[in-house]
């Protein structure tokens, strides 16, 4: 047996490796159908205790009460980040495409439109309707067929069409991709679990939004302008003492909750091992074991990793925080984090004024260069003459003191003011790299998005669609693997049972391979397992069949089983190796639904091909080894 123990343990380590990345999908399942029976009683208490509830005010307290359970049991909120996520025609949500008006854009750019112009950009826009061209492309051709150059409408006498052509199709692509920052950026605010959010074609932007609940409202978000503001950062000596606070009443209202009393003896601390003095802070300061502030700096920032800032969030909601933080003030977070040397994803925690100084409809233009004296990045920002006048008066009045600059209520940057910047021209610095000025060039410049977006498909599915399209594919799955197994059964006898093993390890490795990529579930994903359930049986048979063929022939059962594997080996690579290829172009120029059938199909390739070639080929050799007759039907 000796000789079978590398291949044992590893399709044991396959095996428990695929289970352990599916526990979190099981514990999650249970973990919700706890929270929701919670929440539902809880739902009936504060409708007989209070029939005149609002539905917000019910909503609220029921999220309240949510995130107190996720924040005494951190395992829960683990758990649902990495369970295996489902898909929208599952879950339940909104499907939407959307498409930038580049048109509008182009009407706003040109410079003394006249009727020629309108009818060129009408026929331009009809015609981009029904083709991937981008509209400047097509504008372009119509005004040249005219016999003008696009200099009477863009740009200066002294450019030749062509690069005009260029700045256009610059300005068309980055109007998209300040839309799909927008979008991703208020879509991460309003809370969605699991979006996807994806660029089609030059134009188009696809948002599935699985278990939306207020799809008006989700809508509205998604259309309306972005809001940029900028808001001057509270000063240390104004914000530790709110923190201070803060953290005084969460203590007392935690602890009461949970009915623990603090350990307040030094001593008893003292004699505490590590862990146990982290549980005790915890405790005692839940607010700064999660917001910790650097001691040695000026500033009274709170760093928060990615991981705790949903409980921070959490703690920032309950009323009794609410009635500690000024009306005057407003946490507000990072838009992105920043990653330690550790590796460890780090959200920057602000306290700002809540009445904005001034709003991003004032900037003309934003630009993105590299400082020729430090070779630093830098963005340069133009405003209006209204502007100006604010943002003279603004910085001459708050030097030394920091702005920091909001896109829907994200902080992308809070850079200090150096000094009164008259004339509405200003300067940026301290990015990291030319990656993060260009994308303060566009948080700048979406404060009055110059082209509008517009929803050309919509596809709702409802929670009831979703769950019974859930227990349709489960049970098509199950019935068809049943059927599968019944019949590898009846005609193989003994190997057939061989073959059902490798089978059911087959879709083990399947879905802990998806849960540990984080891929999505979709029921065309389910569609593409139950493919693979006969793909892999496929592989069975031609190996079954080739060791009839050779015990026929009065081979040992040894030389059959080899034998009868070294033959297959070329057929069965060769169907799984072209169906394989099939499935990587289907999702690379695929979408969608079509993504997640070649998704599951290639992980589903892998797995059966592992399980022909090394499960069964394992079982087929230890029974050889101890003199088992091999039985194939």
């Amino acid at each position: 047996m000796k000789e079978f123990r590398f291949r044992i343990l590893m399709i044991v380590g396959v095996l428990a490796f695929s289970i352990y990345l599916l526990y979190p999908t099981f514990a999650d399942i249970q973990n919700t159908n706890k929270i929701e029976k919670e929440l539902a009683l809880l739902t009936d208490d504060l409708q007989v205790s209070n029939p005149t509830i609002s539905e917000s005010e019910l909503s609220d307290l029921l999220l309240i009460r949510e995130d107190s359970l996720m924040i005494v049991d951190p395992t829960i909120r683990e758990n649902r980040e990495k369970r295996l996520k489902l898909g929208l025609d599952l879950q339940g949500g909104m499907y939407l495409v959307m498409e930038v008006n580049t048109a509008k854009l182009l009407e706003k750019l040109a410079k003394d439109p006249d009727d020629d112009f309108k009818a060129f950009l009408k026929a331009a826009e009809a015609e981009s309707q029904i083709s991937d061209v981008e509209v400047v492309s097509i504008l372009a051709a119509n005004i040249n067929n005219s016999g003008k150059r696009l200099s009477r409408y863009f740009g200066s006498i002294r450019e030749e069409d062509s690069e005009i052509i260029d700045k256009l199709k610059e300005q068309e692509a980055d109007a998209v991709t300040r839309a799909i920052e927008i979008i991703n950026n208020r879509i991460n605010q309003y809370g969605v679990s699991e979006p996807n959010i994806q660029k089609q074609g030059s134009r188009r932007i696809i948002v599935e939004l699985p278990g939306i609940a207020k799809e008006d409202e989700a809508k509205r978000l998604l259309q309306g302008s972005a809001l940029l503001e900028f808001k001057l950062v509270k000063e240390a000596s104004f914000t530790v003492p709110i923190m201070n606070r803060i953290d005084e009443v969460l203590a007392t209202t935690l602890n009461s909750e949970s009915d623990s009393t603090l350990v307040k003896d030094s001593t008893a601390i003292a004699n505490m091992s590590e862990d146990e003095q982290a549980v005790e802070f915890a405790k005692s300061h839940p607010f700064y074991s999660i917001a910790i502030i650097n001691p040695q700096s000026p500033m009274a920032d709170a760093y928060v990793s990615e991981g705790d800032k949903n409980q921070l969030m959490a703690y920032l909601r309950r009323p009794e925080v609410k009635n500690v933080i000024p009306d005057n003030a407003e946490f507000l977070f990072d838009a992105k984090p920043f990653t330690t040397q550790e590796g460890k994803n780090i959200f920057r925690l602000y306290l700002v004024n809540n009445e904005a100084e001034l709003t991003g409809g004032v900037i003309e233009d934003a630009m993105a260069n590299i400082d020729p004296q430090t070779t630093e990045p830098i963005v340069t920002m133009q405003m209006n003459s209204e502007g100006a006048r604010e943002w003279a008066r603004i910085t001459g009045s708050n030097i030394e003191r920091r702005c920091a600059i909001i896109l829907d209520n994200a902080v992308y940057t809070a850079p200090t003011i150096q000094g009164k910047i008259p004339g509405g021209s200003s300067r940026i610095t301290g990015m990291g790299d030319m990656n993060e000025a260009k994308l303060l060039q566009i948080v700048l410049k979406a404060g009055a998005l110059p082209a509008p977006v517009d929803i050309i498909e919509e596809r709702t599915v409802g929670p009831s669609l979703g769950q019974d399209s859930i227990n349709k594919g489960f049970n098509s799955t199950m019935i068809g693997l049943f059927i599968v197994a019944l019949f590898m059964i009846f005609y193989y006898k003994k190997s057939g049972v061989i073959s059902d093993l490798a089978l059911f390890s087959t879709i083990i490795m399947i879905m802990g391979i998806l849960a540990g990529f984080h891929a999505t579930l979709t029921l065309p994903g389910i569609a593409g397992i139950i493919l693979t359930i006969g793909m892999a049986v496929d592989a069975n048979v031609l190996i079954f069949e080739r060791i009839r063929e050779e015990l026929t022939t009065g081979k040992t059962a040894k030389a059959a089983v080899e034998s009868g594997y070294a033959n297959s080996y070329s057929a069965i690579l060769d169907s799984n190796i072209t169906t394989f290829f099939t499935g990587i172009i289907l999702y690379q120029f695929g979408s969608g639904p079509v993504q997640g059938f070649a998704l599951t199909l290639m992980i589903g390739i892998v797995a059966s091909l592992f399980s022909a070639f090394v499960v069964t080929r394992v079982i087929f050799d230890m029974m050889v080894a101890k003199g088992n007759k091999i039985n194939i039907g």
